[in-house]
C-alpha cells in the first residue's frame, strides 16, 4: 500500500506528486500553522514546482528515502509548496534566502519558526555531503539540536531576518518629487549590458544561458530611439544562436528553460508557458526591425507549439512540460532527463535511412558517441541533442546538392523523427492555468497575429481572454489558478498587470472596444488592491492576504517581468489612450520610487528602463478613423502594424471610444 500525505487533497501537479512520498506534507494553510505552534516544532519548508529537474532529484534522493523521512516527520511540521500556485510565498521566503546566502534557486528549502518566520535557507541539498554541500541528513539533525537547546535565539534570528526584509522593502520609500528621470540611466544600462555581452555565443555571462527577453525589450527599444546598431547586433545574433541551439526544439518548436553550458547546446529540457509567450514577441518584434522573415518563422513556431502541447480545449493555457520522462513505458516512474528528446545515431540512421541520415546528422551535428557537452547526471551518455552544425548552404555544398534538395530532405526527416518521438513516453504536462502567464501569451498571440493577420493566433488569444472571464474573473477579482474545475488564490499583482497588458495588446490587434473597456476595468481593482497611496509603486499581494508575512514590491525582471514594470506600462498605456492624467502621474512617481534600483542596478529591471524611455523619449498616439472592413483603412493599419514602434498607442475612433475618451 502507498503512502498518502495531506498533499493528496490539492490540485496542483507539483503538490500531488508528493502526496505519496513517506514524508507528512501538509499544505500552506492555517491548520498547519496551527499544528506547528501547537506541537512547537519548526516548519521545514520546501518549494518548488511540476517541471524542474533538481526538484524531482531531491524528491528521489531525499524525500522519498524512508529513514530522512521518519527523522523530518518526528523534528518538523514539512509543508510543501507550488511556487507556481503561490509566488507571493515563494517571493518571500526567496529573498530572504538571497539575503542569507547570496544566491537563490529550485527546490528551496527553508526552516521557519511556527510564526513563519525563516532563521536557516539553501536550495537543493542532497541526502549526504556531496558536491560540496552539507546533506540533508546533517542539516536536519543541527537544525534540531538549536531548535531543542537554543529555542529563543532561533526565534530571534528570524524576528532578526524579517525586520531586516521589512526595513529594506521600506527604505524604497517615495524619494522628493525633484527626483530626475534622465536618459543617462538608459545610457549606462546599455553599457552595463555590453560588458557582461558574449560576443562569441551571443547570451550574457559566461556560464548557463538564460534567454531573458526582457532584456531583448530593452535593447530592441534602446536601438529604435538611438539607432544604434550595437544594441540590435546583440539581439540579432543572440536570437539566431539560441534557437539554432539545443535549446530550441527543433522538431516540434518551442524553447527549453535554458542552457547549462554557454554555447546554447544542452538545456534544462522543460518547456514554460511563460517564455514561449515572451519569445514570441521579441522574435515578431526582431523581424519588425529587420524584416528578416528568419524571425517571423520562430515566432510562429514557437505559436504552434503552443498551438498544439499548451491550449486546453476550453481556450485557457497550460503552464509547462516536465524536464524528465520515462525512457521504458513499462517503467513509467524511471525517468531520466531529455529522455524524449535525445537521440542516439543509429536510431536515426533506422528511422531515416542511411544516405537521409547522413545529411541530417551532418546538418544537426549528430555524433556516434553523443554530442553533449555536459552530462552532470551522467544520463546523457551516446545520445544527441538536435542542434544546427551546418547551415543548409554548407550542408548542400557538403553534398553536393542544392539547398532546395537540402531543405526538403531536412523537412522530411523532421517529420519522420517527430513522428517517432511522439511514440515515447511524454514528459508530464503540467495543466494548471496561470492568469499571470496566460496574459502574457495573450500578448504573444496578439502580436504575431498583428504582423501574421492569421485567424488561429487571434482566436486563441479571445478564447484565452474568455476562458479567464468565465473561470477566473469571480465576484470581480481575478483568481491565480485553474485546474480540474477549481479556481483558487487571489490573483497577484503579475496577475493583474498581466493580463491587462494582454488585453491592450489585443485591442490594438482588433480595435474591439470589449478588451480596452475590461483592461480598464481591472486596472481600477489593480490601483485599489496593490497600488501604495503613501509612497507609490505596486505590492505583489493585497492588504485581504494574510498568509505571507511580508507585503514585497518586486521590481525584478527575470525570466518573467516584474508585476511593477508591466503594471507602470500599462498606466502609461492606459493613460495616454483614455486621457487620464491621474494614472499617468502614478506611473511617474511610481518610477521615481524604483530610479535609485534603475541606477545602481540596470541589468535587474530592463523592463522598467522600457517603461522609463516611454515617459523620456515622447510617445505616438496613433488614431485610425474609418470603417474597419473597408479596405484603405485595413491596409492603413496593416502598414501601422508592420514598423516597430516602441513608445505608440493605437485607437480606432468610435462612438464607444468617445465615451471611454472624450478627446
Amino acid at each position: 500500500m502507498k503512502n498518502t500525505n495531506s498533499l493528496i487533497n490539492e490540485k496542483s501537479p507539483y503538490l500531488l506528486q508528493h502526496a505519496h512520498n513517506p514524508v507528512q506534507w501538509h499544505p500552506w494553510n492555517e491548520e498547519t500553522f496551527e499544528l506547528a505552534k501547537k506541537e512547537n516544532k519548526p516548519i521545514f519548508l520546501s518549494v518548488g514546482y511540476s517541471a524542474c529537474y533538481w526538484c524531482h532529484v531531491m524528491e528521489r534522493e531525499v524525500f522519498e528515502n524512508e529513514e530522512i523521512a521518519k527523522i523530518m516527520n518526528k523534528y518538523f511540521v514539512n509543508v510543501k509548496v507550488d511556487r507556481e500556485e503561490r509566488p507571493d510565498v515563494d517571493r518571500v521566503y526567496m529573498t530572504a534566502l538571497q539575503a542569507m546566502t547570496g544566491s537563490g534557486g529550485w527546490p528551496m528549502s527553508m526552516f521557519l519558526t511556527p510564526d513563519l518566520k525563516p532563521f536557516y535557507g539553501a536550495t537543493y541539498v542532497p541526502p549526504k555531503a556531496k558536491y560540496g554541500r552539507a546533506g540533508f541528513e546533517d542539516v536536519i539533525e543541527q537544525i534540531h539540536e538549536v531548535w531543542t537547546k537554543k529555542e529563543k535565539e532561533v526565534i530571534e534570528s528570524g524576528d532578526k531576518i524579517t525586520a531586516n526584509l521589512q526595513n529594506a522593502i521600506e527604505s524604497k520609500v517615495k524619494g522628493d518629487d525633484d527626483i530626475e528621470l534622465d536618459k543617462d540611466i538608459l545610457e549606462n544600462a546599455f553599457t552595463t549590458i555590453t560588458k557582461i555581452y558574449d560576443e562569441e555565443y551571443g547570451g550574457f555571462g559566461s556560464g548557463n544561458k538564460f534567454p531573458r527577453p526582457v532584456v531583448f525589450n530593452f535593447l530592441l527599444d534602446h536601438y529604435y530611439h538611438t539607432k544604434d546598431f550595437a544594441a540590435l547586433d546583440i539581439v540579432t545574433f543572440t536570437l539566431k544562436k539560441m534557437y539554432e541551439g539545443g535549446m530550441y526544439d527543433h522538431l516540434a518548436g518551442g524553447f527549453h528553460r535554458y542552457s547549462v553550458d554557454n554555447i546554447w547546446r544542452v538545456p534544462h529540457f522543460e518547456k514554460m508557458l511563460y517564455d514561449q509567450a515572451q519569445l514570441v514577441t521579441t522574435y515578431v518584434n526582431t523581424y519588425l526591425v529587420t524584416k528578416n522573415k528568419f524571425y517571423l518563422f520562430v515566432a510562429e513556431d514557437t505559436a504552434h507549439y503552443v498551438l498544439e502541447n499548451l491550449t486546453n480545449k476550453d481556450g485557457g493555457f497550460f503552464s509547462a512540460e516536465d524536464a524528465e520522462s520515462a525512457v521504458d513505458a513499462s517503467k513509467p516512474d524511471v525517468k531520466e532527463e531529455g529522455a524524449y528528446y535525445l537521440w542516439q545515431k543509429d536510431e536515426i540512421e533506422k528511422i531515416l535511412g542511411k544516405d537521409e541520415a547522413k545529411i541530417f546528422n551532418f546538418f544537426y551535428g549528430i555524433e556516434q558517441h553523443g554530442n553533449t557537452l555536459n552530462d552532470p547526471h551522467e544520463v546523457f551518455g551516446t545520445k544527441n541533442v538536435l542542434f544546427i552544425a551546418n547551415d543548409i548552404f554548407d550542408t548542400a555544398k557538403h553534398f553536393e546538392k542544392t539547398s532546395e534538395e537540402i531543405a526538403k530532405i531536412i523537412d522530411d526527416s523532421r517529420t519522420k523523427l517527430l513522428q517517432a518521438r511522439s511514440k515515447r513516453h511524454k514528459p508530464n504536462l503540467d495543466d494548471k492555468v496561470l492568469t499571470s502567464w496566460n496574459g502574457l501569451m495573450i500578448s504573444g498571440f496578439a502580436n504575431v497575429y498583428k504582423v501574421t493577420r492569421n485567424d488561429e493566433y487571434l482566436n486563441a488569444a479571445k478564447a484565452a481572454v474568455q476562458f479567464i472571464k468565465k473561470n477566473l474573473f469571480v465576484n470581480n477579482n481575478l483568481l491565480h489558478r485553474y485546474r480540474d474545475g477549481e479556481s483558487r488564490f487571489d490573483g497577484t499583482l503579475e496577475d493583474y498587470s498581466f493580463l491587462i497588458c494582454g488585453l491592450i495588446d489585443l485591442y490594438e490587434a482588433t480595435f474591439e472596444i470589449e478588451y480596452l473597456k475590461f483592461a480598464i476595468e481591472l486596472n481600477e481593482i489593480t490601483l485599489h488592491t496593490f497600488y501604495d497611496t503613501e509612497n507609490s509603486g505596486f505590492f505583489d499581494v493585497g492588504n485581504e492576504v494574510k498568509d505571507v508575512i511580508l507585503r514585497t514590491k518586486d521590481s525584478y525582471d527575470g525570466a518573467e517581468p516584474a508585476g511593477n514594470s508591466i503594471q507602470i506600462i500599462n498606466l502609461l498605456r492606459l493613460g495616454y489612450m483614455a486621457d487620464n492624467k491621474d494614472n499617468i502621474e502614478k506611473a511617474e512617481n511610481s518610477l521615481k520610487l524604483f530610479s535609485n534600483d534603475l541606477k545602481r542596478l540596470p541589468f535587474s529591471s530592463p523592463q522598467m528602463l522600457c517603461d522609463l524611455s516611454f515617459i523620456l523619449n515622447s510617445h505616438k498616439e496613433i488614431i485610425v478613423t474609418g470603417n474597419l472592413d473597408n479596405v484603405k483603412t485595413k491596409e492603413l493599419v496593416n502598414c501601422i502594424d508592420e514598423i516597430f514602434i516602441p513608445n505608440k498607442v493605437e485607437l480606432h475612433s468610435s462612438a464607444e471610444l468617445e465615451k471611454i475618451s472624450p478627446f
